[in-house]
């Protein structure tokens, strides 16, 4: 089961930057919504800056996240 604290482990592994807030929607782990705000998103699109975290979280993005609602700003 995912939690906040691995999501942020991951996404901070990936961006040592980032400011990151993860919220459980359901309580069940499987709904998240996170909040980035990172240096390595400066001169990204939003698409390329989601694209980052979903490879910062991997298979999580396969198994263990069934939805995952994005806030990303580059600092």
């Amino acid at each position: 089961m995912a939690t906040s604290e691995i999501i942020i482990a991951k996404i901070k592994a990936s961006m040592p930057s980032a400011t990151i807030k993860a919220v459980d929607l359901t309580g069940g782990g499987d709904h998240w919504q996170v909040t980035i705000r990172a240096q390595e998103f400066t001169g990204k699109s939003l698409v390329e800056q989601h694209q980052m975290v979903y490879k910062a979280l991997g298979d999580m993005m396969k198994q263990e996240i069934h939805a995952l609602a994005l806030d990303t700003k580059a600092l």
